[in-house]
């Protein structure tokens, strides 16, 4: 090589290099600048003030909760203007999100814990639940494993034997008895009645194949039919859609009650038909009305036809706690699977809703995919949750029952499923003594259902007044082209004088309509 071809080369090496130190410097500043970014996120003493700052505001709101207009008086699309159009590029101040908690947020809220809502059914609330679902966000595991975390399964199963026991569960549910029963947190009673419906099914076509080797498994799930009454919650037969299979609807009796002999009936007709019978949703607490099945009737005749038996007690389960309430849900023996929300009545915050399973073989059989990234090796030594369940994520959702069960003690939780069903009576009682009114059905648990006398439209429209005032939230209900208005008991910080002061709204509502009519 010749010295201007070196000196060329040098020339371009030299000026390739500068080039890559350039861009290389470059790029190591755009690396420390996104590390000195990232150092700008919440550091541990921030957060302490965030969280104490945080805890005052959940305390005061809650503790003055009645003073709050239990209806926002927001309209649909109030928020977007509220805010930017897009989220931040620089991370703001916490005070300043603190600030739009109550000017963004709060005037959209209908505050569900107010003894002024009296909507729907509970939704539990609780101090230790809340500092429960602290923890869990901050341990912030997915235990659809047992090794995923160790803690998360094995409370899990703990905790639904001790809540079994309080609800004197018979011992095939529980899985301290040594037997294949079992409990798992379901997000919801939805979950809960899809998942025994899918294990029922699992159930009925193994059996079926077994007697017709030749039927394929369309001929067979075109045969299955399951059954719940027509006083049902929704979500049963949208279990039913989800699995492919048909429900029918049966009718309640006088009392909005499933009878044994309705079923059978029932299901004859279906044999006769050359159907399958395989599977029975017992509704213990109906949501219209709070109306019980007869769980002792049911529950003989399907086992006898072997039907599945699931028990939906989502709302009034959390009454079993106390004895004098069991009597209800006489015949469990006989069921399958049993379900309730204690994050309904019993304080734990949403979600929990507790399922307990006789045979958790047909769900676990059912749902079981298994790819290598899963498995671990204490495979069978614990419960795997994810075969248990539709999703495969799940929270820690058994410190909340640990938490609520610790401290607050069975004895409290009793004491304050029995005070709300003593509203539900007092609120009977000023009703009863105003002539205007009427009782729909029994009241049963912490619901009173109640109408004006006369039309329907009587009673819509003392509901549109009554929420147009508010002061108070209720919803209505119709069975049988009966109108009427659904008065729950939803909070905890619910006095008689909560009671009174509703009952009030009520009848000056019942005063302005009836006025008005007469003019």
């Amino acid at each position: 090589m010749d010295e201007s071809s070196f000196q060329f080369n040098k020339f371009f090496l030299e000026f390739f290099f500068d080039i890559f130190q350039l861009y290389f410097h470059s790029f190591l500043g755009l690396i420390f600048m996104e590390f000195e970014q990232l150092a700008t996120e919440m550091q541990a003493p921030e957060f302490k003030d965030f969280a104490k700052e945080m805890v005052d505001y959940i305390s005061n709101y809650l503790e003055n909760i009645r003073d709050r207009r239990v209806l926002p008086t927001v309209q649909p699309g109030y928020l977007r203007p509220l805010i930017p159009d897009e989220a931040p590029q620089q991370p703001e101040k916490w005070e300043e999100v603190m600030a739009d908690v109550e000017r963004v947020i709060m005037p959209g809220v209908t505050h569900w814990h107010s003894p002024k809502f009296h909507a729907y059914f509970p939704t539990a609330n609780s101090y230790p639940a809340i500092v429960a679902d602290m923890l869990s966000g901050a341990i912030a595991c997915i235990g659809f494993t047992w090794i995923a975390s160790p803690a998360c399964t094995e409370l899990e199963v703990v905790m639904l034997d001790w809540l079994g026991k309080m609800l004197d569960l018979p011992k095939e549910f529980l899985a301290c008895s040594g037997g294949q029963g079992g409990g798992v947190i379901q997000g919801t009673a939805s979950e809960a009645t899809l998942v025994a419906l899918l294990g029922a099914k699992a159930k009925a076509m193994k059996r079926v194949k077994e007697e017709h080797p030749d039927w394929d498994d369309n001929t067979i799930v075109s045969k299955l039919v399951g059954y719940t009454s027509n006083q049902s919650h929704s979500s049963v037969e949208r279990a039913g859609l989800l699995g492919g299979v048909k429900l029918r609807g049966l009718k309640a009796d006088e009392n909005l009650k499933l009878r044994g002999e309705t079923l059978e009936q029932a299901i004859k007709e279906d044999l006769d038909a050359g159907l399958i019978p395989f599977y029975v949703v017992a509704t213990l607490g109906t949501t219209n009305t709070c109306a019980f099945d007869r769980l002792d009737e049911i529950g003989p005749v399907a086992n006898q036809y072997n039907v599945w038996v699931h028990v939906d007690a989502a709302y009034a389960g959390s009454a079993f706690i106390c004895p004098e309430y069991r009597y209800l849900m006489k015949g469990i023996e006989t069921a399958d699977s049993f379900n309730f929300n204690p994050h309904k009545w019993m304080l734990v915050n949403f979600d929990c809703s507790a399922m307990w399973l006789k045979e958790p073989y047909w769900i676990v059989n059912a749902f079981n995919v298994d790819p290598l990234y899963l498995k671990h090796d204490m495979q069978g030594s614990a419960p795997d949750y994810r075969h248990w369940q539709i999703p495969l994520g799940r929270r820690f959702r058994a410190l909340k029952l640990w938490f609520v069960l610790r401290l607050y003690g069975v004895d409290n939780l009793q004491a304050h499923i029995r005070r709300h069903c003593g509203f539900a009576k007092q609120f009977e009682a000023l009703c009863r003594a105003d002539d205007r009114f009427e009782i729909f059905g029994e009241v049963a648990m912490g619901l009173a259902c109640f109408r004006l006398k006369g039309t329907n439209e009587l009673s819509e429209a003392l509901l549109k007044r009554i929420n147009g005032r508010g002061n108070i939230h209720l919803v209505p209900s119709k069975v049988n082209d009966v109108y009427f208005l659904r008065m729950a008991v939803c909070s905890r910080f619910t006095e008689p004088a909560d009671i009174d002061y509703s009952w009030k709204e009520v009848a000056a509502a019942a005063d302005e309509l009836l006025a008005e009519q007469k003019k």
